[in-house]
């Protein structure tokens, strides 16, 4: 977590979400994932990460084919249930890399997604229409 800016996050983009949303249910029963770029603290853009791999019960992300990139703050995934608390699974990814994540569950829309820290803390990101 130290190559990471201590810059506070302060918000997410409604675009960042809503691309994300339309992945997310194109892959729908499996999860889908990305990283995600901040710009002047607001989360906006998302990164695709070379070779993950989708699954019903979980995203496989291959964080070291990420480049070295200090502005890619985090991972966001899909859970293909209404439940967006972070699995046991999940909280160990994010320990690994970035310091925000975000789970967006189904039904995939701008009310069903959550913020984490890198512990699995509740965040809370300004929604930047």
């Amino acid at each position: 977590m130290g190559l990471f800016s201590n810059k506070k996050i302060e918000g997410v983009t409604a675009r960042v979400l809503s691309l994300f949303s339309e992945s997310a249910k194109d892959a729908h029963p499996a999860e889908f994932a990305a990283g995600m770029r901040e710009i002047d603290g607001i989360i906006s853009e998302l990164i695709l990460i070379p070779g993950t791999v989708s699954g019903p019960g979980s995203a496989i992300l291959r964080l070291q084919t990420l480049p070295v990139d200090f502005s890619i703050v985090g991972v966001i995934h899909s859970h293909p249930s209404p439940n967006f608390n972070p699995s046991r699974e999940d909280i160990i990814t994010f320990g690994k890399y970035g310091r925000v994540h975000i789970i967006m569950a189904y039904p995939y829309d701008l009310d069903s997604w959550r913020a984490y820290d890198s512990t699995g803390k509740k965040l809370d990101l300004t929604l930047i229409e």
